[in-house]
């Protein structure tokens, strides 16, 4: 139904006066649609009540104080490290595919604002043409004449659709909370590219030192081989002892080797994680300790509840459930009926006419009559997305309970088994060092000496890789508790990381 009240002829009249009417009449509307907008249909969001536990029942580090986490990789009191992540936010493409997620995000949110308000548009043209007249309207054998004529024209044309049942807010609200998830992803993703970088130098460092420890091994080895092969060629030993003086000299090389490939496989991971050049990447690495870097104790005292609120990706979660409670708003806003306002003012003219000036003005009234149930299965897909995005919510809270008392777990669990494995690795070495001796006395066989070998070996490797498996459950722990993120931090474009100094 449209109702239209004017569509009048006024010669002799300017455009400035119909333009300062149309604008008193406009700003009347505006006022008296704000009037009658105030109600907004659909559900009014709460955040809901968390079921997430009173404490945690895995034990804690330290009696459970705590202690600052933001940057947490600074505890580690190394340069090396510092420098890699720095340089790895600065020219992430991880973290610049999340930031053009926000830029589309608050562009939606921008136009869904503007969605709410007028629109005006103008227009103006000017054409030249010719046209025949009669010379005389009596006597038309006078002939015909060639007038040339000028015509121009220039208006304005504007529009508003009146948000009466809160269709627009329900947008603006909507897009609004997917903008915030969006800033939320971006601190995942940098609090989860400072852990990878974080495990993949500390497997760097690990896998340095256990090809160290192969390398003292392989050293060793060789002296026995080269002892064991005079023995065996002055018929002191058994050529049996030869050939297993050498199998174990060809399964060392053969381990260590496999070892140096490891390491070489680290330092591309490095590369493709921080962008930095090959060659500047392993001059970095050489400045650096040879050894798993060791984090200050962190203490941990927050309640599951307050963890929640610290991890960027639970709150990404929360922001997504308000966004579809919001769309259940903009879908019900289409079961009423919608009213529109639209008006012009234009001014045409040429050689031969006068000026004339039009003007109109009038509502327009859209009612859903029939649409075969097309609207309430918005509606009930609006509903549907709101009870997907809950179940979403309520399992993201026991994803990040069940993710910290897991980190907690296993950090008691490789503490404890570090101290352990200490000890072993010292009492093997012991063994092996008196063997050895003994077997240079004649008093042990060759292959007693290799299976003491074997095991003080194998002490050794699993003392370093349970220092590492220690370090980066202490990273685990710290990515479990959102990496000392905070609500309301806002996100950094890529340029102003770039900007930033890589020396911290």
């Amino acid at each position: 139904m449209q109702m239209l009240y004017m569509d009048k002829i006024v010669p002799g009249s300017t455009l400035a006066r119909r333009a300062a009417l149309g604008a008193r009449v406009w700003l009347a509307l505006m006022a008296l649609g704000f009037a009658v907008g105030g109600c907004a249909v659909g559900p009014t969001y709460r955040e809901p009540a968390s079921a997430s536990p009173a404490d945690w029942y895995a034990p804690l580090p330290h009696g459970g104080n705590v202690g600052a986490m933001t940057e947490w990789w600074q505890q580690f009191d190394d340069p090396v490290l510092n420098r890699l992540i720095a340089q790895a936010e600065a020219d992430s493409p991880t973290l610049t595919r999340a930031w053009t997620n926000i830029e589309q995000a608050r562009a939606t949110l921008a136009s869904a604002k503007a969605s709410g308000l007028p629109s005006l548009n103008a227009s103006a043209s000017v054409s030249r043409g010719k046209q025949q007249q009669m010379q005389g309207t009596a006597n038309p054998a006078l002939g015909t004449a060639d007038a040339v004529t000028t015509t121009r024209s220039g208006g304005f044309d504007a529009s508003w659709e009146l948000d009466l049942f809160g269709k627009v807010r329900r947008n603006i609200e909507a897009a609004r909370a997917r903008a915030e998830a969006r800033v939320d992803d971006w601190h995942d993703a940098r609090v989860s590219l400072a852990a990878e970088v974080a495990n993949t130098y500390v497997e760097y460092r690990a896998c340095g030192l256990l090809a160290e420890a192969y390398e003292r091994e392989l050293t060793s080895i060789t002296e026995t081989e080269h002892t064991t092969a005079i023995a065996v060629r002055a018929g002191f030993r058994s050529p049996a002892d030869g050939s297993l003086a050498r199998a174990s000299l060809a399964s060392t090389k053969s381990t260590l080797v496999s070892q140096r490939a490891q390491c070489e496989l680290l330092v591309k991971s490095l590369v493709n994680l921080t962008g930095t050049g090959e060659p500047a990447l392993r001059t970095l690495l050489s400045q650096g300790r040879e050894a798993v870097p060791q984090p200050a104790a962190l203490e941990v005292q927050s309640v599951p509840a307050e963890v929640l609120r610290q991890r960027p990706d639970f709150a990404s979660l929360e922001r997504e459930l308000a966004a579809a409670s919001a769309e259940i708003g903009v879908a019900q806003a289409d079961l009423y009926p919608g009213l529109s306002l639209s008006g012009s003012i234009s001014v045409s003219s040429s050689s031969l006419v006068s000026s004339q000036e039009t003007w109109s003005f009038g509502p327009s009234l859209s009612i859903p009559l029939l649409d075969f149930g097309k609207r309430r299965a918005a509606v009930d897909r609006a509903r549907a997305s709101y009870t997907a995005a809950l179940a979403s919510y309520r399992q993201g809270v026991r994803d990040v309970v069940t993710e910290v008392e897991q980190a907690l777990i296993n950090l008691d669990s490789t503490a404890r088994r570090a101290e352990e494995a200490e000890r072993a690795a010292q009492e093997y070495r012991r063994y092996f060092d008196a063997t050895e001796t003994h077997w240079r006395a004649g008093g042990a066989s060759l292959l007693t000496l290799e299976e003491a070998r074997r095991s003080a070996l194998t002490a050794d490797t699993q003392l370093i890789t349970m220092q590492r498996d220690r370090v980066e459950n202490w990273i685990a722990l710290y990515k479990a508790l959102g990496g000392g993120w905070e609500p309301g931090t806002p996100a950094s474009s890529p340029a102003t990381l770039a900007a930033q100094p890589t020396e911290r």
